[in-house]
């Protein structure tokens, strides 16, 4: 399994990025999908998450600014990230969580995309 991420780059503040995540592969069942984030001296840390059935969760940090879905392939996440601040500079990492054939927990990370927001 694979996970390909994108969609990173420079943005101003207030300014608003579009990350994309492709997963591919042998997948039997997908449990969830995350964007986590690691800034540079910092722990990666969960941003936001989408479960099989459509539901989602956000760290407080983004809650507001970003927007996390699923594409009808249900192997592509995206964050929609609007109203970007400079602490949001970091690089972003694609987790898939997944379930094989035998019933076996099976997680999954990209690599990651650069986000930088400055002025």
């Amino acid at each position: 399994v694979q996970l390909q991420a994108s969609g990173g780059g420079l943005a101003q503040p207030g300014g608003s990025l579009r990350l994309f995540c492709a997963a591919s592969g042998s997948i039997f069942s997908i449990n969830a999908m995350y964007w986590y984030r690691q800034a540079p001296g910092k722990q990666r840390e969960l941003v936001a998450g989408i479960i099989s059935g459509g539901n989602t969760m956000y760290s407080d940090s983004v809650k507001g600014r970003f927007t996390i879905s699923r594409a009808n392939a249900k192997n592509t996440v995206f964050l929609q990230m609007n109203n970007l601040k400079p602490e949001d500079t970091a690089v972003y990492y694609c987790n898939l969580d997944t379930v094989n054939e035998l019933g076996y927990g099976m997680n999954y990370w990209g690599k990651g995309t650069q986000v930088t927001v400055s002025s």
